[in-house]
């Protein structure tokens, strides 16, 4: 299993209400939310998540918009920070650092080290419009990592070629479909070496006719690479080709979670029958 909540009592979940973070044995930890609520005004958004994703994992977050999927993903990136808990990378904490024996508020240079572990693919391709394909993937990597300027091109031509878009390492993104650029983002993102990979709805600001080339990319770095995936789609049949686990989020919890084929066949909790109908 990749991922742990601890659902409500009155909420899907095992009998005990608690499962084992224990079960798969040798699986490593790499994210780990511990109580963690989020609030905007008077709405909260996340309501004392506990979850954690395991390494070499891919888990997917499907819900209804507006039940904390994103959110998760922002606070992982730290566009957001937690109201209460704390997150985890690894063995370090995201935005908390302990000095003296005591959790305190991280400083932006811890914060900035835990979060080179992390790439993430946004709705909005976000690329660098000045800059030709290749150094929108080189940027980072020499800029951040301190990585060669050769090695930066080395791997971003092995990355381009992994989404299909050597022939256009010389273009700008404004010469590119929607589809292509947002290869490039996937790329951009690989070039750091993240130990996790954030996918936030990528094939949403896509044209119809590009959503399968994207996904077909995914696919690929999903069964060929050890990289760890968090995704948030409503791309149902891509999630249950690509998941180890598969949650279900309403009004900013867990409700149900568990491997695809459960997920996606046998639904336990009528919330989570609703949303399936609705969308596949």
């Amino acid at each position: 299993m990749s991922a742990d909540h601890t659902p409500p009592n009155d909420q899907a979940g095992p009998a005990d209400g608690n499962p084992s973070r224990t079960e798969t044995g040798t699986d490593t930890e790499l994210i780990r939310f511990d109580s963690v609520t989020k609030r905007f005004g008077t709405h909260t958004v996340l309501d004392s998540l506990d979850m954690t994703v395991y390494s070499g994992k891919h888990v997917t977050l499907i819900g209804p918009s507006g039940s904390g999927k994103t959110t998760i993903l922002r606070l992982l990136m730290t566009l957001l920070k937690p109201d209460e808990g704390t997150i985890k990378v690894g063995p370090h904490f995201l935005t908390h650092e302990e000095k003296a024996g005591k959790l305190v508020p991280a400083g932006e240079k811890h914060i900035r080290e835990v979060r080179k572990n992390i790439g993430m693919v946004f709705q909005q391709f976000n690329l660098f419009p000045n800059m030709k394909v290749l150094r929108n993937i080189t940027e980072a990597p020499v800029h951040v990592l301190g990585l060669d300027k050769d090695a930066a091109e080395e791997r971003a031509r092995e990355l381009l070629d992994l989404v299909g878009l050597t022939e256009h390492l010389d273009k700008y993104p404004t010469q590119l479909s929607g589809g292509q650029q947002q290869r490039v983002a996937i790329a951009r993102a690989l070039a750091m070496r993240p130990q996790v990979l954030l996918l936030d709805e990528v094939t949403s600001a896509l044209d119809p006719e590009l959503v399968a080339g994207v996904l077909d990319v995914l696919r690929d770095i999903a069964h060929t690479t050890d990289i760890t995936m968090l995704c948030v789609t409503h791309e149902m049949n891509f999630a249950r080709d690509i998941s180890d686990c598969v949650m279900m989020f309403d009004s900013g919890r867990v409700i149900e979670f568990g491997p695809p084929e459960q997920i996606f066949s046998e639904p336990e909790h009528e919330r989570t029958r609703e949303f399936l109908s609705a969308v596949l």
